[in-house]
């Protein structure tokens, strides 16, 4: 990955989370400005370690929730709300404390969908989703658990050949896994901040 981006994205969620912290003090009835903010928690638990990213995916949740309070129809809310429960659904390593997270996530994902039925990524999200708990149970049988699903833990194999295999199918899990739950998360938090930039409507 490419460090310099990475720091980029860093500096600008946590700017983004300070500037709806502050917003939130202003005005707290604001569902765009929680959308926005439980979007950049959403984000920056990527760079956190599992402790501190599983608390940051429950603040998300939180800030979603009192979002969907104010307006329940809020589908980029809804949407967002499902991506930070399937996040903390891979985060979990009981099966189903992370089932309950996937089914909320799927929960929310169709009521997204139900408010936008032309909008392909909800449509798609809802989808994934089904596939998450098997791609749950296969990275936590692997050993692919919290820790970012950075590591492979386990028995090694003594034959060479089979270590390839085994290698390369817990590598192509990791990345399947940890790379729909990056894109659901950034394409949740780049919609958010692209309606933000969108000027009010005239009235």
């Amino acid at each position: 990955m490419d460090m310099q981006g990475d720091i980029e994205r860093l500096m600008f969620f946590e700017h983004a989370r300070k500037a709806a912290e502050a917003t939130y003090i202003k005005n707290p009835s604001d569902a765009d400005n929680l959308t926005r903010w439980g979007g950049a928690l959403l984000e920056l638990s990527q760079f956190q370690n599992p402790a501190a990213s599983k608390q940051m995916l429950l603040d998300a949740i939180s800030k979603l929730e009192e979002a969907l309070l104010i307006d329940p129809k809020k589908h980029g809310a809804l949407w967002c709300i499902g991506n930070a429960h399937t996040s903390y659904g891979f985060m979990i390593p009981d099966e189903i404390i992370a089932t309950d997270h996937f089914q909320k996530a799927s929960h929310y994902f169709e009521q997204a969908l139900n408010e936008q039925p032309e909008n392909e990524l909800y449509r798609k999200s809802l989808e994934l989703t089904s596939q998450a708990p098997e791609l749950h149970k296969e990275a936590h049988s692997h050993g692919l658990g919290p820790q970012a699903l950075g590591g492979v833990a386990g028995p090694s194999s003594t034959a060479s050949t089979s270590k390839t295999v085994k290698k390369k199918k817990n590598s192509d899990l990791k990345y399947d896994v940890l790379g729909w739950v990056i894109l659901a998360a950034g394409i949740a938090t780049w919609i958010s901040f692209a309606k933000s930039q969108m000027p009010p409507p005239r009235q």
